[in-house]
């Protein structure tokens, strides 16, 4: 199947799944493909993570800029225990995203993998995609479980 046949089929799984990310990727890949600007394909595989996690920590810190976010606010996140979870919840994301940059580093096919399958928990499940960092390191996780467990038999 062609590449262009594939970003059509991402584009219409994205309207039926209600993915406007999905469809918006693969319709500006898609008119980078049309309009034969393909030398920029891997430019935007390399650093196209890079610049959607720039833009997503504008987003996260941005409360901080506009100063929504006060000193006491912050002091309340170490001082409850919805603060001190919210803490820990943030540093083991950010480990297992670590972990699943590793993975893709080590074996960037599994982008494939990931790809889908976050295709087919938006469609079917209903899911919100983070990204294939989280994608990546859930995988990571589970293949380290499989791991353990087929070396016991």
């Amino acid at each position: 199947m062609s590449g262009e046949v594939v970003l059509v089929v991402l584009i219409i799984v994205g309207l039926i799944g209600r993915s406007p990310i999905i469809s918006t990727a693969a319709c500006v890949l898609l008119i980078v493909k049309l309009i034969h600007l393909q030398r920029f394909l891997p430019t935007i595989e390399r650093r196209g993570l890079e610049l959607g996690l720039l833009f997503l920590t504008f987003s996260v810190l941005v409360p901080f800029a506009s100063e929504r976010i006060t000193t006491k606010d912050m002091l309340s996140v170490v001082t409850s225990w919805p603060g001190i979870l919210a803490l820990t919840g943030g540093a083991i994301a950010t480990y297992v995203n670590g972990k699943g940059l590793e993975m893709l580093r080590l074996d960037p096919q599994l982008i494939v993998g990931l790809v889908v399958g976050s295709i087919f928990g938006i469609v079917f499940l209903r899911g919100i995609p983070v990204g294939p960092l989280m994608a990546a390191g859930i995988t990571a996780i589970l293949f380290k479980l499989f791991s353990l467990i087929a070396e016991r038999f």
